[in-house]
């Protein structure tokens, strides 16, 4: 259950609010910056001739302390596989008045079979054309697939390098107001990441003896500062959207990594008809001081369907191309098919220790396959089937905004 759901986590997962979504369905299934939402979601599960169920079972309570009232939302989620279940669990407490003058205070907590999430974040109230303010501390623990995960399957899967990432982060979000059809977020953080096996001990290098941090120490620290630009337009006939990131480690102490990374995507879509055709192009690439986990990670959901989790390969620059066109077949369904494509533009020998050259990944990809998407009241049902390169077939399950706070 982790594999697809953890590389997203993992990227900036982060990046989420960069993926547009179709008139009716989510081209692709995307998690919201927890900063600015709550929206709970159902990962995508990987399929290789087995089946796989969702079943999402939850409850709301609000709770009034004073002239206030906690909102306390818990979500269980299980995916059973076979004979086999496992458990995932989502709490989140909203406080819509902390301090008596409209101060939120938001927690949520999120516990899967191998990764956990837990977010705190507070924000003020300000005139609506002054920033918007968000002080967050974050703490994650997941299995950092993408990067040292191990293809198999003819790279249509990926496993457990041994690699899990622990990372504590502390910062401030500024939104600046909203104007005409362009938005922008400036934040500045302080993380500390901390690599360790599957034992939960610290580690410097990886199952092949290689380095997993930069510094070469147990853990790398940082101080980054984040600037987002974000357009968006959309109307009957079609959507245009592009985001751009930069971000920039400071170097606040002599051992902590100096870099700069950036990150675009662009996408466009028009209404052909009954039908919708959606194009994207997303890259990147960092320079200066880099650990193996800061690489662009390509392959999987969101990324080149048909891959396993950074099967195609992992980076300091990527280039990956999405166009799926979708069609109605009923005020419930629609069909899609669809081609995605990405390659490292052969930077992967750039990577500390090379982990894509020494799993043999062939650093450029493509996979095409079709996909049905269902509305129900309890939220939108996905399904993709998909071919890459090496002809192995993947069937992807999931269920997108089943439960949502208020």
């Amino acid at each position: 259950m982790a594999h697809v759901h953890k590389a997203q986590n993992a990227e900036e997962n982060k990046d989420e609010r960069d993926k547009p979504k179709l008139p009716s369905f989510s081209t692709h299934p995307r998690h919201q910056n927890p900063l600015q939402s709550h929206e709970t979601e159902i990962p995508i599960f990987l399929l290789s001739f087995k089946s796989e169920t969702a079943i999402a079972m939850g409850a709301q309570k609000s709770i009034h302390a004073g002239r206030a009232k906690i909102d306390v939302n818990v979500d269980f989620t299980h995916k059973l596989c076979t004979s086999l279940m496992f458990p995932a669990f989502s709490l989140c407490i909203k406080h819509p008045n902390l301090f008596g003058g409209s101060e939120k205070l938001d927690v949520s907590w999120d516990k899967g079979l191998y990764d956990s999430n837990v977010l705190v974040a507070f924000r003020r109230p300000r005139p609506e054309w002054r920033p918007q303010q968000c002080f967050f501390i974050q703490h994650s623990l997941s299995p950092e697939i993408g990067v040292h995960g191990t293809p198999y399957d003819n790279f249509s899967r990926s496993g457990s390098g041994g690699v899990n990432l622990s990372k504590l982060a502390v910062g401030l979000d500024l939104s600046e107001p909203a104007s005409s059809k362009w938005s922008s977020t400036t934040s500045v953080k302080f993380e500390h990441v901390r690599p360790m096996n599957d034992e939960g001990r610290l580690i410097t290098r990886d199952v092949d003896g290689f380095p997993v941090t930069c510094s070469g120490n147990t853990h790398d620290s940082m101080v980054v500062l984040k600037q987002e630009s974000r357009f968006a337009k959309a109307n009957d006939q079609g959507l245009s959207h592009f985001s751009m990131q930069i971000e920039q480690g400071i170097p606040v102490v002599s051992k902590w990594l100096i870099f700069n990374r950036f990150k675009f995507v662009a996408s466009k879509g028009v209404r052909l008809g009954p039908a919708f055709l959606l194009a994207s192009l997303t890259g990147g690439s960092i320079v200066g001081d880099m650990a193996p986990y800061q690489a662009f990670a390509i392959g999987g959901l969101g990324s080149v369907r048909g891959y396993g989790e950074g099967a195609v390969g992992s980076g300091r620059s990527c280039l990956v191309a999405n166009t799926e066109l979708a069609l109605p077949l009923n005020k419930m369904t629609e069909g899609t098919i669809f081609l995605d494509c990405g390659t490292d533009l052969g930077s992967s020998r750039l990577v500390p220790g090379h982990p894509s050259l020494r799993h043999g990944k062939p650093g450029f990809g493509y996979g095409f396959g079709y996909g049905l998407r269902f509305k129900s009241p309890l939220g939108h049902l996905q399904v993709d089937y998909a071919i890459n390169a090496f002809n192995q077939k993947t069937l992807y399950f999931g269920v997108t905004n089943l439960a949502s706070s208020s």
